[in-house]
């Protein structure tokens, strides 16, 4: 049986992925043993799975989680990049110290293991590792600039992955996430929150703030698409990447106005008039930051999938969370 582990397991993605994993399985398993480790779980999260509470910063507590030699391990503990920006210490100190723990104890259970033992890691990282000025369509050859603090957090980690990975202490894969949107439950700190917002909350009834004007563009996938990347990045052959194992995913790219108009058609007129235009600065300036169109045929090639219109991914939340929301 794979025994795998979701570090940030209490999450969004974290719980969407448990629940995959229990429905499809991973590659030939169809019953993997899951533990989740974060430091809350939600009140009604995924059932029939082992739960580890504690803080990702603790390098005793990693080494603890190595010890177990899992299979697979899915790192998607982070604080999001609004959190990063302003709390510069603790960006630094979870998102990549933690990693930095987590691949020395990885390591020392390899050479423990005689080298046998090389799990496979899948970390999701973002496209935030980019920065201006950017192509029309950024490929996976294009600088890592991040203009962020986050950025420079998931940059270097992408690195240390793929050292990692050369030395053979561990088979890693590093996905570059579009914004994962629309988003179910409450807003977060991250700084692309609105993104989802401008969505959930008009669909719930609910006023939604837009913060930034509406021909802001940006590249977006659905949670469906975010936990479809990651059960595929842990069969995928990763002789196929040729050393590269960073990869930018597959998604949609479009301006806030044309979301507005996607959601229009999914809801009507009334259900758009809930969104109000309030300019926050602050978002403003890190959004202008932001990578807005891929070219991610890379990615493609070797399997993954994403929506093919913003209309879809509207879609996906009505019919997999919307009524969990409403209910």
């Amino acid at each position: 049986m794979t025994r795998v582990l979701i570090l940030g397991g209490g999450g969004m993605v974290g719980q969407k992925l448990a629940t995959r994993l229990q429905s499809e399985g991973l590659g030939n398993n169809a019953s993997p043993d899951i533990t989740l480790f974060d430091m809350a779980f939600p009140p009604e999260g995924v059932t029939d799975v082992t739960t580890k509470t504690g803080n990702i910063t603790d390098p005793a507590i990693i080494r603890a989680l190595a010890a177990a030699r899992f299979d697979v391990i899915f790192h998607l503990a982070a604080i999001v990049s609004g959190e990063a920006e302003t709390n510069f210490e603790k960006g630094w100190a979870v998102n990549m110290m933690s990693m930095w723990h987590l691949l020395e104890a990885l390591r020392a259970e390899h050479e423990a293991s005689g080298g046998e033992w090389v799990p496979r890691l899948v970390f999701t990282s973002s496209i935030a590792v980019f920065g201006a000025p950017f192509p029309e369509k950024i490929g996976d050859e294009f600088l890592n600039a991040p203009q962020t603090s986050y950025g420079a957090q998931k940059a270097i980690c992408e690195l240390m992955v793929t050292d990692f990975s050369r030395k053979g202490y561990i088979d890693g894969v590093s996905l570059r996430l579009p914004t994962i949107c629309v988003r179910p439950g409450k807003p977060n700190l991250a700084a692309s929150s609105f993104f989802s917002g401008i969505i959930r909350e008009p669909l719930n009834g609910v006023e939604a703030i837009l913060p930034v004007p509406d021909t802001v563009r940006h590249w977006h996938a659905s949670p469906r698409s975010a936990a479809g990347f990651l059960t595929h990045a842990a069969t995928l052959d990763t002789d196929l990447l040729e050393g590269r194992r960073a990869l930018s995913l597959p998604g949609i790219s479009c301006t806030v106005a044309e979301q507005i108009e996607a959601l229009r058609r999914a809801a009507g007129q009334k259900t758009v008039d809930l969104i109000r235009a309030e300019p926050d600065p602050a978002i403003m300036k890190i959004v202008e930051g932001w990578p807005r169109n891929f070219d991610p045929q890379r990615a493609i090639d070797l399997g993954f999938k994403a929506e093919s219109s913003f209309d879809e991914i509207i879609d996906v939340y009505i019919k997999e969370d919307l009524p969990k929301a409403t209910a």
